[in-house]
């Protein structure tokens, strides 16, 4: 099958939705579809952008820029990708998180919607009911059940839409390579070694993490990713020399630095934020980051928040923690420290749910559309 994913942000890029969506086209690909990815041309260009991300597979990835227009940039750059399929040859699937691109093109051919949050613009609410309504929609994708229960209150009639059907989709990652190098990190030889990967917005815990090594100085911290500007605003915060800021890396460079970590800390707040804070996430959140720690078999410590409890179980698969409880983080760290066998235990369990339950692979046979008459599991 010929897929044509249409991607509302850059490539390449630091941010996670840029992550995600080659992760799905390299998916997608090796299920053996043929597929081109539209996005928006990288700030930051790189010379491979399959060797940026470490994709197994060198799919097509076409840009179109978006004009500063108000209000029109964004249909202009629409049309030019419903002009491009055109010219290619229209696609047999249209899928993607770009409404509007989705829209300018839903008469070309099939389409699947994925959604990550529940915008409460009126202007992108009224969009999507113009997208639901699109006689070509063949499913839509829910990154979380909590999304999927919100966009059920928030459009009425969505569970008949004529010929399309729901799916909750949690994130994932691939499977991690049993050996491979690892990062040689700075800090104390012997020390415990704690890890954060992903970006540093308010809300992703970040100073949950400053605050644990205040009170755990025998551990070295490291904190991967984040913009500059928003490195060195938590570097301000913290001078102590046990904390470590690597900055931001290439997807394809973090499996060396989750191979050196210990314990991963995934503390999300109970709201957090998308880039430049638009989009509070915290009620629907799948983190990337928890399935990659989770494929790498180390030992999570997550925030107790109902919608990780989706895929996350504290005491088999994590440690889960109120957000907001410095002794509760704390004491879990501790408890992991002096004890190797359990960290081992819940890893082993993390990497084990991971491999049957969420790999990118197996999300992209659960996304696209089955045949007529023939539900495909995840259905929600």
């Amino acid at each position: 099958m010929r897929i044509a994913y249409l991607h509302s942000g850059s490539i390449p890029s630091i941010y996670a939705n840029g992550v995600h969506v080659m992760r799905m086209c390299d998916a997608f690909t090796d299920a053996g579809h043929e597929v081109v990815l539209y996005a928006l041309p990288g700030a930051t260009p790189v010379e491979d952008v399959h060797g940026y991300y470490g994709t197994r597979n060198r799919f097509g990835v076409r840009t179109a820029a978006q004009s500063h227009l108000p209000g029109l940039g964004v249909w202009s750059r629409a049309l030019r990708v419903r002009t491009d399929l055109r010219r290619q040859g229209p696609p047999d699937l249209l899928y993607g998180r770009d409404l509007r691109a989705l829209l300018a093109c839903s008469d070309l051919a099939p389409l699947v919607y994925e959604t990550h949050l529940l915008w409460s613009s009126p202007v992108v609410r009224g969009l999507e009911r113009l997208l639901l309504r699109s006689s070509n929609l063949r499913r839509v994708v829910f990154v979380s059940q909590a999304l999927a229960d919100d966009y059920r209150a928030a459009f009425s009639g969505i569970d008949s839409l004529r010929g399309a059907d729901l799916v909750t989709a949690h994130d994932g990652a691939d499977p991690a390579p049993d050996t491979g190098p690892v990062a040689q990190l700075p800090g104390r030889a012997g020390a415990l070694r704690i890890g954060y990967v992903g970006h540093l917005y308010p809300g992703r815990g970040i100073d949950v993490i400053l605050g644990l090594a205040e009170r755990l100085s025998e551990a070295d911290f490291h904190i991967v990713g984040g913009t500059s500007t928003d490195q060195e605003h938590w570097q301000s915060r913290s001078r102590l020399p046990h904390v470590h800021f690597h900055g931001h890396l290439p997807p394809a460079l973090l499996g060396s630095y989750y191979r050196a970590f210990d314990i991963v800390l995934a503390p999300y707040q109970r709201k957090a934020y998308c880039a430049g804070g638009v989009g509070e996430i915290s009620r629907w959140v799948s983190p990337m980051k928890l399935f990659e720690y989770m494929a790498y078999g180390k030992a999570v410590i997550a925030s107790d928040l109902p919608v990780l409890r989706e895929v996350l179980t504290d005491g088999v698969n994590c440690l889960l923690c109120p957000p907001d409880s410095p002794e509760a983080w704390a004491a879990a760290v501790k408890r992991l420290g002096e004890d190797p066998d359990l960290r081992i235990a819940l890893g082993n369990e993390a990497r084990r749910r991971l491999l049957h339950h969420h790999t990118w692979r197996a999300r992209a046979e659960q996304v696209l559309p089955s045949a007529p008459g023939h539900p495909t599991a995840g259905e929600c």
